[in-house]
């Protein structure tokens, strides 16, 4: 198990609603350890297994649930 953790850019969050939205769609992904939720900065950070799971499958999940979600680089 190699622990990464990366930022993910979230365009179109307004709300706390949205930001319960992404922990929702998030809530089931095999690999993901926390998700932590910024509002105000538009962003998460995630932490993950990336032999289970990559940050660019987190954003597509995130962009599944109606947000517009990108990969920070590192």
């Amino acid at each position: 198990m190699a622990s990464q953790t990366r930022i993910i850019q979230i365009e179109g969050m307004t709300c706390s609603g949205c930001v319960a939205s992404v922990h929702t769609a998030t809530a089931d992904i095999d690999g993901l350890d926390t998700i932590t939720v910024d509002l105000a900065d538009n962003l998460a950070t995630i932490t993950f297994d990336d032999s289970k799971t990559s940050a660019e499958a987190i954003a597509s999940i995130i962009d599944e649930a109606g947000f517009e979600a990108t990969v920070a680089n590192s």
